[in-house]
């Protein structure tokens, strides 16, 4: 049995393990609920489960949950309140699929204190790669990945030698402009960008998609995971997303991690590792499915993919600006203030500007994060 902390409840992959939960109650208990600001959704999953332990980060929100308290509950509230929670609530395992930088402190705080981390949220390696896994590794705790790609070469991995592996190859949709013109893209609308051809997801992440900046979070992500330098973390197209990903081996076999695209299967994985348990998911109709395809990526259509390599391999601040620049930009473009192509140019303009610290403390990598979210405003404003 595996006593777990969710944070991020609300969302799509809280709601998935919560789903997991439900279908494993011999091998997993939710022992601890956070959230932002879904107190409502919150407060009937605490019911549901029975969770003692709750969090809510938002003050305002914190307050109306304050007042419809399961009995015996406790809330750790405010910004400081999903850390004290990890901290001060027996576990062994803390889930983060919070977005942005909300997380980092929690996952960081689950290691110190002698728990593992399951991580789905891309923001705590990308811009924090080197101290949590470093803390990890002082702590000699786990650090599982729930991502269905970093999950997929976490299987393939299973048995393997470091020294075996000639590369990781993360498979991507393409999303919907992977065969678009690159003169095309200035009139992409965002009721076009927010159709993605295989996966229902929130509109950063999707657009993330589109741009295929998703991946190159990933890119940046499997780097810190794995222990692999960024040029053996190589990227695929596979639009029908079976395929999760890759592992190239030296002596040229590959093994690769096929399911139907459920959240579900990762989520389990990474709970019940290292035993794989039974679950009424579907498996896979190989007959039906007919062909799997696979294209090389454009990388002068989607630049992301180059401005991940460059911000993974000079390390330091650089990861955290690409990200936090990206956010901005993305959301410029959902409020239609910019056409689509301007997000990899601004990220591009805000990485060109940076002065990289190579080794930042904490302190550091949230000061460039507000650095970068600044320098991105000012050059959207500069630019109007």
């Amino acid at each position: 049995m595996k006593r777990v902390i969710l944070l991020g409840s609300s969302g799509s992959i809280g709601e998935s393990t919560c789903k997991v939960a439900k279908a494993l109650p011999e091998k997993m208990k939710l022992v601890g609920l956070g959230v932002a600001k879904s107190t409502a959704r919150l407060l009937e999953q605490a019911k549901e489960f029975g969770v003692s332990a709750l969090a809510v980060s938002d003050p305002k929100a914190a307050e109306k949950a304050r007042l419809h308290l399961p009995k015996g509950a406790r809330l750790f509230e405010g910004p400081e309140g999903l850390s004290k929670m990890v901290e001060e609530t027996d576990a062994d395992m803390v889930l983060v699929a919070i977005v942005g930088t909300a997380g980092l402190a929690p996952a960081l705080a689950a290691l110190r204190t002698g728990k593992d981390l399951a991580v789905a949220s891309k923001e705590i390696l990308v811009l924090a790669g080197s101290a949590v896994m470093g803390e990890a590794k002082k702590k000699k705790r786990q650090v599982l990945p729930v991502d269905s790609e970093h999950n997929a070469i976490f299987q393939c991995l299973q048995g393997a030698n470091g020294k075996e592996v000639r590369k990781i190859i993360l498979t991507a949709s393409g999303g919907p402009f992977r065969q678009m013109p690159a003169k095309e893209m200035a009139k992409v609308t965002v009721a076009q960008a927010l159709k993605h051809p295989t996966w229902s997801m929130g509109k950063k992440i999707t657009i993330d998609s589109a741009t295929m900046f998703n991946k190159g979070l990933e890119m940046i992500e499997a780097h810190w995971l794995f222990g692999l330098p960024m040029a053996q973390v190589d990227v695929v197209v596979h639009p029908q997303s079976i395929v999760h990903s890759m592992v190239e081996f030296v002596d040229g076999s590959v093994l690769a991690q096929l399911s139907v695209t459920d959240m579900c299967f990762p989520i389990q994985y990474a709970i019940t590792y290292p035993e794989r348990r039974p679950s009424g998911l579907p498996p896979l109709d190989l007959p039906k499915l007919g062909a799997l395809t696979f294209e090389k990526p454009d990388e002068k259509r989607f630049p992301a993919l180059r401005l991940a390599r460059e911000a993974g391999e000079a390390g330091g601040t650089l990861p955290g600006v690409f990200n936090a620049a990206n956010e901005v930009a993305v959301e410029a473009f959902l409020d239609e203030k910019i056409h689509f192509p301007r997000i990899w140019e601004l990220v591009e303009s805000v990485m060109s500007s940076h002065q990289n610290i190579p080794e930042p403390d904490l302190a550091a990598i949230i000061a460039a994060d507000g650095w970068a979210r600044a320098e991105a405003r000012k050059r959207l404003g500069a630019a109007k």
